[in-house]
Order: structure tokens, then C-alpha cells, then sequence
């Protein structure tokens, strides 16, 4: 017994390490570098940092900042010495901006479309279009694309970025995602949480009803509380789908019907057990 008491606890503890180790290496969002851009010939670099996915909408929210280059820039202002525009094209509507001569430019927050289906969670993937980035210097300047530098900042998620053609010039990319390992084992645990919920409530009542252990009125409340843990539960796992998903049917369906199962069998043994004949007939 005291073995397997020792066993038990380097079990939970070795577990609990590989689950914080995990969200340490995959799921913190600390800033990761995708793919390391190169500046335009005068200079500006453009960064594209990706901070937060919206999956059931299709959308990753992303800040472009633009850093232009010495030889855009006022020596003793620091400002513009001519008007800068930068286009980007990363969704049905490119997003424009433009700062005029003396001004600085700054960080530009744009949306990236996704496709993919959010139906599939936690193994859920996405793929964006192409993604381009063109600036434009002064009035009338000629469209010149740009390789920028793109980071994943994103808690949960693993992205990744790809040119999707090679040549002289900067490439357009694509976007791929899935979520983060520590998510799916986040999901394993909780659904692991319910399932116990769901065992435990069917073996109390059965043993109940085959006269294995006492009738306790008390429990009755067990089953219901279990029966309400189940909603939070469900919505505490990492940007919880919406209700309806392949993980309702394959799992917190079943555990409903469980425990609501367990509840009525309960139900019964306390119609059967005090009936004031029944400890006669026994």
C-alpha cells in the first residue's frame, strides 16, 4: 500500500510538471519569430505581430508597425521627410494607410481572414490567403513590396508563416495555425474531470440500487451539483467552441445522460428504500 501511495504521488506530480512545462513551451504567447524579414532599400522595416485568434469568426488580429528608415526621416525631428503609404493585403478589404510628410508612423492594427473549421476542436486547423504588404514613398511613388518580419504572439496557438512563391522579389506568404499542445491536454484533463464525474455518479447509484451500500437522502444534492458543474466545466476549456461541436456529442452529451441517469436511479432507490415496508420485506 505504500508503494502504491508513493507511485500515486510521482504520478500527479509528474503530470502536473509535463502540463506547466507545456504551457511554458507552447502556450504562454511569448513572442516567437516566424519568418526574419529584410529592411527595403532605404531602410524601413515593416513587423507583423500576431496577438490573438478569433476561431469561430475566422479571423487573427495582427499589429503592423512600421519602423522607416534613416533615410525617411528628419535627423533632428525624427519625422517624416516625405509622405509614406503602406497597403496591406491580408483580407477581403486591403487595409491603406498613410502618413503625411512630418508626421511618424506607428502600429496599424488589421485582421487576417481565416478559413477552417472550428467544428474539429480541439484538432482544429487554419490556413489564410495570401498575404502582401506593398509601401509607397512620396506622391506618385511607385507600389514596392516588402518582407517583413512576422512574430506569434498568440497564447494557445502555433503559427506558422510561408512564402508561397519563390523569386526575386519579397514573396506573398499564407498563414497556418492549429492550437497549441497545451491546449489539447488542458481539454484532455477537463473532459478526463467529467468523464470521472459521470463514473463515480453511475457507481454510487448502482451499488445503491443493488442494496451494496445505504441509502443516503443527503446524496441526492451530490447529483445535482455534479449535474450543474457539467455547463462550467465544458465552457472553462481554452476558447471554448460553440455549443454544438463534435466534443458535445462525443462527450459532454454522454456525461449528461449520465449523470441524469444516476440522479433518476438514485431517485428511485429513495422511493424504494423509504417505503416503510421495506425494511420488512427484507
Amino acid at each position: 500500500m505504500k508503494y502504491r501511495i508513493v507511485a500515486a504521488v510521482v504520478v500527479i506530480v509528474a503530470a502536473y510538471i509535463a502540463t506547466i512545462t507545456l504551457y511554458a513551451t507552447t502556450g504562454l504567447g511569448a513572442p516567437v519569430a516566424l519568418v526574419q524579414g529584410t529592411p527595403s532599400s532605404d531602410g524601413t522595416t515593416v513587423i507583423v505581430a500576431f496577438s490573438d485568434v478569433h476561431a469561430v469568426r475566422g479571423e487573427v488580429v495582427a499589429n503592423v508597425t512600421v519602423d522607416p528608415g534613416d533615410a525617411l526621416l528628419d535627423p533632428v525631428t525624427h519625422a517624416l521627410t516625405q509622405d509614406l503609404s503602406v497597403t496591406i493585403d491580408a483580407a477581403a478589404t486591403p487595409t491603406l494607410r498613410t502618413w503625411t510628410k512630418g508626421s511618424t508612423p506607428g502600429v496599424i492594427p488589421v485582421t487576417v481572414d481565416v478559413v477552417g473549421e472550428s467544428s474539429e476542436y480541439p484538432f482544429d486547423q487554419y490556413h489564410s490567403g495570401p498575404i502582401a504588404i506593398e509601401m509607397t514613398v512620396g506622391n506618385g511613388g511607385v507600389p514596392t513590396r516588402v518582407a517583413p518580419y512576422f512574430l506569434d504572439q498568440t497564447p494557445g496557438w502555433t503559427l506558422a508563416v510561408e512564402p508561397t512563391a519563390d523569386g526575386a522579389a519579397p514573396a506573398v506568404y499564407q498563414l497556418d495555425l492549429r492550437r497549441a499542445i497545451s491546449t489539447a491536454a488542458i481539454v484532455t484533463i477537463i473532459f478526463a474531470a467529467l468523464i470521472t464525474i459521470a463514473v463515480l455518479a453511475l457507481v454510487v447509484s448502482v451499488q445503491t440500487a443493488r442494496d451494496k451500500r445505504k441509502f443516503q437522502p443527503p446524496m441526492t444534492t451530490w447529483f445535482a451539483a455534479m449535474l450543474f458543474a457539467v455547463v462550467p466545466l465544458r465552457n472553462a476549456l481554452p476558447d471554448a467552441p460553440p455549443i454544438g461541436t463534435w466534443v458535445d456529442v462525443a462527450v459532454v452529451l454522454w456525461v449528461i445522460v449520465a449523470l441524469v441517469g444516476s440522479m433518476a436511479l438514485y431517485i428511485v432507490c429513495w422511493w424504494r428504500h423509504l417505503n416503510p415496508t421495506f425494511d420488512k420485506v427484507k
